[in-house]
């Protein structure tokens, strides 16, 4: 199934993200955790990798092995980062290759060190480069692509950045995902603007539950989303309390959830971060579209 297949009238696409673990062990539980997030009947599952491609190879084996174990549509992530035009082509014939459908593309974040992004000689600069080499030459993938409702950390401004969104879908992205956001208010107003620059592409949110504050405000800090206020007074209630912070994450997540759902977006995409503890609570709390 092509991404753009789990959004239309009479559906509602739900999405996880995983990330290739650095253990055997890490990877058992991974797929442990992949079997109670199944019981939600996911449309399809993504797996993003490493820093500088570090992990590419192990990116597909793993969506390769959920394809099989569960029969279910994934999406392996592919960026721009430390590879060639003809690197990516190679990936991405061995995902054709293994029977993958879709394809995440993405830019990529600067390698380590780095302010700014610079491709390699031969490498692309802009995702909707990527995009554009995928659907001339590789039209069978189903393409995703990533946005920002608080704008993409590298971007002057915000329109500008929804120029950038459009030129990736203009080049033949199917769907977008958001990237992770604490306050429904900067969707509805990304949404809007979305709407209003004609871009026709599902727009998913992606949520991120909340389980351990120092490490949510690690992410946040490196892909400037905000954390609102009152989430942050009330996670810090309990600094030295694991069990309450998971409380509360869960708490605004499914709060967070429901009213996506409620203002009618066609389906929402979990970065679960191979567990499924918080993301099951939500989906069992909140009422989705049947």
């Amino acid at each position: 199934m092509k991404v753009s297949e789990a959004y239309g009238a009479g559906k509602f696409g739900l999405s996880f993200e995983l990330f290739p673990p650095k253990t055997e062990a890490g990877e058992r539980t991974m797929f442990g955790h992949l079997v109670t997030l199944m019981e939600f009947k996911p449309s399809y599952v993504t797996c993003t990798y490493g820093a500088g491609g570090s992990t590419r190879d192990k990116t597909l084996d793993i969506v390769e092995q959920v394809r099989h174990k569960h029969r279910l549509s994934v999406a392996a992530h592919l960026t721009c980062v430390g590879a060639t035009a003809d690197d990516l082509r190679r990936y991405l014939s061995d995902a054709r290759q293994r029977g993958i459908e879709n394809i995440v593309a993405l830019r990529g974040d600067p390698p380590k060190g780095n302010q700014s992004f610079e491709p390699i000689p031969g490498g692309l600069r802009f995702a909707n480069e990527l995009v554009a080499l995928i659907r001339s030459e590789f039209s069978d993938f189903g393409i995703a692509v990533a946005g920002y409702p608080e704008k993409h950390v590298e971007a002057p401004s915000l329109e500008i950045d929804l120029e950038n969104l459009k030129r990736k879908v203009d080049a033949g992205a199917d769907v977008v995902l958001t990237q992770l956001f604490y306050d429904n208010e900067d969707f509805f107003r990304f949404r809007e603007s979305y709407d209003a620059l004609g871009i026709k592409a599902p727009l998913v949110p992606g949520i991120l539950p909340v389980t351990n504050l120092a490490q949510v405000r690690r992410i946040t800090s490196m892909c400037g989303a905000k954390l609102p206020c009152q989430l942050v007074s009330r996670l810090e209630q309990y600094e030295d309390e694991p069990d309450g912070q998971f409380d509360v994450g869960v708490q605004h997540a499914t709060a967070q959830t429901q009213g996506l759902i409620d203002a009618g977006v066609p389906g929402v995409h979990f970065y679960v971060l191979n567990k499924s503890q918080a993301t099951s609570s939500v989906l069992r709390a909140v009422s989705r579209p049947v």
